[in-house]
């Protein structure tokens, strides 16, 4: 700032009487006041910074996409805000330093897991003089979603067309050999008792091989082909209660207690029971496969205005941040027998039904599978009217009175 000008403030502040001086100062802090309210209401996070790299001035949408309190923000510095960022090299106005962060893409976890966009643009606080930055932040997570839903159309729409050559060209060939194997066993009972036993054996080797691939390509067509569903009515508890009938065998022989806790009463959902019975199966099934020397499997049923909501948390071993991302790939799949498709039919009938999926794991303690299945009628929550303050010789009326 010239001193020119502060001498010319001076003298006009000098011929100024008290009174209007007075007015001057409550019309600058009314503006100030709009100027902090406006920055209050963009959605985008504004952080004024320093020429040291501390926060003069950060708004609420900055604090709410960060986690930092506005108050205790006031002298702080932003290293400690935004951190793994060279803030040294970007305040001193490096042009290179500039160019990389004109568009750049972070993800925090905390206090919600968000992809920011944010970009930093230097300023001249007093001329010349010191030097500071602005950030300005923005929630791009939806964007990305859309994104990643985009995609993964695009993928599902590749093993679409993969899927109809697959099938004829393997398909085919596995039932001519299913049957032959059995026509060989039919055979193989004429032969001595010691030399048909073992055909038997390598016999049996092969049929289950065979099985095994036809599984695959089972599975394969199940994730990929489109099949509305033919919602009822019906009781989520008591499908969930089937598939675990059904699946008992296996949690017994894996020493695996399995623990359902269910409020009562439970809200009716309307869905496909065939498919949301696939959904149960193969989320039970992927939390057996991961506790290898038995563990406790507990189911949580829960519901609020929107949802109906079923959380499968397991004891197992967790996988890693990076392979959580990656959890939805096709034929990615850490177990000996997996095919890498049971989340992807999973996905596909959650999305078909309306619902969500949530995924938080915890490598070395487990990991909680959510799903999250629409309400037929989501209920509205009432609130009672604030009661009016009753006012000096004001009687209620009495009824019959007029």
């Amino acid at each position: 700032m010239k001193s020119g000008f502060l001498d010319k403030l001076i003298e006009r502040l000098a011929k100024l009487d008290p009174q209007s001086l007075q007015t001057q100062f409550l019309r600058l802090t009314q503006e100030k006041g709009l100027l902090e309210a406006v920055f209050n209401a963009l959605h985008e996070g504004v952080i004024v910074l320093d020429g040291q790299g501390f926060i003069n001035y950060a708004n609420s949408a900055a604090a709410n996409l960060l986690g930092f309190s506005l108050a205790p923000a006031a002298r702080q510095p932003i290293g400690r805000i935004l951190k793994d960022i060279e803030w040294d090299r970007i305040l001193s106005l490096d042009e290179k330093a500039w160019s990389e962060l004109i568009s750049r893409e972070i993800e925090i976890t905390y206090p919600v897991h968000k992809i920011l966009n944010f970009y930093v643009m230097p300023i001249a606080l007093v001329a010349d003089q010191r030097r500071g930055a602005v950030v300005i932040l923005r929630d791009i997570t939806g964007a990305h979603e859309k994104e990643m839903r985009v995609l993964t159309s695009e993928r599902m729409h590749a093993l679409t067309v993969l899927a109809a050559g697959v099938a004829h060209e393997i398909g085919n060939p596995l039932n001519s050999l299913h049957i032959h194997l059995q026509l060989l066993e039919r055979e193989l009972q004429h032969l001595p008792k010691a030399t048909g036993e073992a055909c038997q054996d390598l016999v049996g080797v092969a049929r289950k091989e065979v099985e095994r691939l036809n599984l695959i390509i089972t599975q394969f067509l199940r994730a990929i082909r489109p099949t509305l569903p033919r919602l009822e009515v019906c009781r989520i508890e008591e499908v969930l209660q089937e598939t675990l009938t059904f699946m008992r065998p296996e949690i017994e022989n894996r020493d695996i207690m399995v623990e359902v806790k269910c409020p009562d009463p439970v809200p009716k959902v309307s869905v496909d029971r065939n498919q949301i019975k696939q959904v149960f199966f193969n989320v039970i099934k992927n939390a057996l496969q991961a506790m290898t020397q038995g563990g406790l499997l507990t189911i949580t049923l829960f519901s609020n205005d929107r949802y109906l909501g079923l959380s499968f948390k397991d004891t197992g071993k967790g996988i890693s941040s990076n392979d959580l991302s990656r959890l939805f790939e096709p034929f990615r799949s850490d177990k000996l027998q997996g095919t890498g498709l049971g989340l992807i039919i999973v996905q596909r009938i959650m999305q078909e039904h309306g619902g969500k999926i949530e995924v938080h794991s915890q490598p070395g303690a487990g990991m909680t599978f959510t799903l999250f299945l629409s309400l037929d009628e989501r209920r509205i929550r009432l609130l009672k009217a604030p009661r009016k303050p009753r006012t000096r010789g004001s009687h209620p009326k009495s009824k019959g009175t007029s």
